[in-house]
């Protein structure tokens, strides 16, 4: 029996541990609508109002404590309610997260697969089910203008939820 051939999600020959800035996408299993539940115009001005369930919780807990992997900052993300958007920075393959070496007890360098993975696990660990499918999207940012678009993607992307890709209803 013949299987389908996965997509090659990644740049072939591209370095993922390499200082720069990365967007990554990633769903939830089944794009079940676990993470966050958001009602547009219900903030004080009238914008969307963004409410973490438990389970997105859990999620942000372990983005805000990914400073704990040296070289990888977490400069800007957003929890939808079947996705997560992370715009992330890799600062350098050997520096520590206080610029100077690497501690001894920290991998050596980060990279966007072990960082994503290692997200996963810990949700999935604490959540105690499977919360994200296998495969996320990454996109290597190139550039200023890239950067600032992607930005502004983030930040607005609550507010257009009902227009997004992996809206479910």
């Amino acid at each position: 029996m013949d299987f389908p051939k996965r997509k090659q999600l990644r740049l072939t020959e591209y370095d993922y541990s390499s200082p720069g800035a990365y967007f990554v996408t990633i769903c939830t299993q089944d794009r079940r609508c676990i993470l966050s539940h958001i009602t547009v115009g219900a903030d004080a001005l009238g914008g969307p109002l963004l409410t973490l369930s438990e389970t997105g919780k859990i999620v942000e807990k372990y983005i805000l404590s990914s400073d704990r992997i040296d070289g990888l900052r977490v400069e800007k993300y957003v929890i939808m309610p079947n996705h997560i958007h992370l715009l992330l920075r890799i600062d350098g393959m050997f520096a520590g997260a206080d610029g100077g070496p690497p501690r001894a007890s920290a991998p050596t360098y980060a990279t966007i697969p072990s960082a994503i993975g290692a997200l996963k696990r810990l949700v999935h660990r604490e959540a105690g089910q499977t919360v994200f499918q296998r495969s996320y999207h990454e996109h290597v940012i190139r550039g200023e203008a890239d950067y600032r678009e992607i930005w502004e993607y983030i930040d607005t992307n609550p507010a257009k939820w009902a227009e997004d890709r992996y809206y479910t209803a």
